[in-house]
């Protein structure tokens, strides 16, 4: 069975879930956000999106 959620959705209940479980201020979520925006503009982006890619087709056990 496969359920289809775009990753803006899951990435929105993981920081909903984190600033009201953990405690960790909006600010401190914003803050990382932009972090990671500015992330995918260097030359780390790539190891960044195969090591993501990685970690999905693992949870998703797809192995080519």
């Amino acid at each position: 069975m496969n359920v289809q959620l775009p990753l803006v959705v899951i990435l929105g209940l993981l920081a909903w879930a984190v600033m009201r479980f953990l405690g960790v201020r909006p600010w401190a979520v914003v803050v990382i956000a932009l972090f990671g925006f500015y992330l995918s503009d260097t030359f780390i982006a790539p190891v960044i999106d195969s090591g993501t890619r990685s970690g999905v087709d693992i949870v998703n056990d797809q192995h080519d």
